[in-house]
């Protein structure tokens, strides 16, 4: 009598102690399970944007059969001496094309960069944006080069952006959500600027990859100045040249572009 009751204690503490071990490994995955949710969460978004892009050229194309105008896409480029994306050179004389369809207050896009120089991979970028009538703009953008796969979500830097413009003054903040494509996780962005006739003066700070030792610093300050070039009476070329400081990369660059 007394060993069956030293037995049946035995099996109550193996019971007790496969639980707990069962608790155990529960509670060691967690960080995984969240790390894999993570990452299913930024590659719905990627695809999300993707997809976006898509059905707004297909309900752009059947509502070419109306009378309605509900949209319109664009395509255009940029011709730059260097890329300096928010006070940091990011590739040499490159070409910038951009296409992008609008409807009201909301665009949504894709816009690229590629090195010319050193034949670079390209730059891809996927965004979506909309803009109220009191200034005051929500968006998000996805960051990828073509260095990595396009559909695995650790290659995508997934950025929320937020602006406001009044009159000829314009601010910005931005917030990646994840480590991506060279970015930190948590990188933080924010930029004001002021648009004169033909010049617009600007200041940024950041961390994250924008920084030597990613700290919050102040690193774009700079000028942009626009001029038309008139080829003839029907055509002309816009023009634009900037001089962009980096304080604390302690670098200077002169940009010259065209737009096309």
């Amino acid at each position: 009598m007394h060993r069956n009751t030293i037995s049946k204690g035995g099996i109550g503490l193996k019971n007790d102690f496969v639980s707990f071990e069962l608790k155990i490994d529960f509670i060691y995955r967690i960080p995984h399970l969240l790390f894999k949710l993570k990452k299913m969460i930024m590659k719905k978004v990627s695809l999300f944007l993707f997809a976006a892009i898509l059905f707004a050229g297909s309900f752009a194309s059947s509502a070419q059969d109306t009378t309605a105008v509900v949209g319109a896409w664009t395509a255009g480029a940029d011709l730059v001496s260097s890329y300096i994306w928010r006070g940091s050179k990011a590739g040499a004389f490159s070409i910038q094309p951009t296409v992008k369809y609008g409807k009201g207050g909301f665009s949504i896009g894709a816009w690229g960069s590629g090195d010319l120089n050193t034949g670079a991979p390209e730059e891809a970028d996927l965004f979506a944006l909309y803009t109220f009538k009191s200034g005051l703009s929500l968006g998000v953008t996805d960051y990828h080069y073509n260095t990595s796969k396009l559909f695995d979500s650790s290659n995508h830097a997934v950025e929320a952006n937020l602006g406001y413009a009044i009159g000829k003054f314009s601010l910005s903040g931005n917030y990646i959500v994840n480590t991506a494509s060279g970015s930190v996780g948590k990188d933080k962005y924010f930029e004001a600027g002021y648009q004169f006739s033909t010049v617009k003066l600007f200041v940024g700070a950041g961390d994250g990859w924008y920084t030597n030792d990613a700290s919050f610093q102040v690193c774009n300050i700079g000028i942009t100045a626009n001029k038309t070039l008139k080829i003839s009476e029907s055509f002309s070329i816009p023009l634009f040249g900037s001089v962009i400081v980096n304080p604390n990369k302690e670098q200077i660059f002169y940009v010259i572009g065209i737009s096309l």
